[in-house]
């Protein structure tokens, strides 16, 4: 015979759930770290509109690391300056992130000397930015026992840097470069570059004479122009193929030619 279902217990357990959910989201929100409330985080700089999602990753060094405005840290993102917490490092900043920087879930920026993040760059989730690494000259001594290699990093803004990527010691990125998923990026890369692989290497490039090279595969996304509503977006969706391709042909503006679709009042 079939089971009862037991409803007093469904809506129990429902009712369980749903105040779990909402209790753990106020902890994300009380738990965020923003310049107005910092909690026991004393940063050397932290701008207007930053925020470090809850719960944090391993934070140490705050004095000198400093964040600019409008950045968007994720859940589990280790930020530290200095091979270990506690250590005097200087008057100068160890870590700089420009304004609108955006790290992903899980990412790690490991500055035991200097590393600079430039304005606007965009990390996906996973990625390890460190300027240390070990060294093995002596054969006879562990290797996690002698003393690592240091060299500053900098990545210039407006950046992507794809999930899982690693950027090593040394590295200089340039402005609006490209860092595929899972790279291994190590030297110099130039500005307006595609690099992939491990070590990367660059696989397209723009300049000025030459635009890309090899060219794009696809044609650029088409901003949606101004003054489209959010009612004209969705008489889009409904359209079929034929309609739509007639509405491309328009010769007129954009935003005229959706007009049409303006609902009735």
């Amino acid at each position: 015979m079939p089971k009862r279902k037991n409803t007093f217990s469904s809506w129990r357990r429902g009712l369980t759930q749903r105040a779990v959910h909402a209790g753990w989201a106020w902890v994300q929100r009380r738990g965020s770290v923003t310049a107005e409330h910092p909690g026991r985080y004393r940063f050397g700089a932290m701008g207007t509109g930053t925020r470090l999602a809850f719960p944090l990753g391993t934070v140490f060094g705050e004095p000198w690391i400093h964040l600019g405005s409008h950045c968007i840290i994720g859940e589990q993102v280790t930020l530290t300056a200095g091979l270990m917490p506690d250590l005097d490092l200087g008057p100068d900043a160890i870590l700089r992130l420009g304004d609108g920087v955006v790290l992903g879930r899980g990412s790690h920026v490991i500055a035991d000397t200097t590393v600079t993040i430039g304005s606007d760059c965009y990390f996906g989730p996973y990625v390890y930015v460190t300027s240390t690494n070990h060294s093995y000259d002596d054969p006879h001594e562990p290797i996690g026992k002698q003393w690592p290699r240091m060299e500053p990093v900098e990545i210039g803004p407006g950046c992507w840097i794809g999930t899982g990527a690693v950027i090593l010691p040394g590295a200089r990125i340039g402005r609006n470069v490209v860092v595929a998923a899972g790279a291994v990026v190590r030297g110099t890369v130039p500005d307006h570059a595609v690099v992939a692989g491990a070590p990367a290497r660059v696989v397209r490039r723009w300049t000025a004479a030459d635009g890309w090279q090899p060219p794009l595969r696809t044609p650029a996304p088409v901003p949606i122009p101004e003054g489209v509503t959010p009612e004209q977006l969705r008489a889009l969706s409904g359209l079929d193929e034929e309609t739509a391709a007639r509405l491309a042909e328009l010769d007129e503006e954009p935003a005229s030619g959706l007009a049409e679709l303006e609902p009735d009042s």
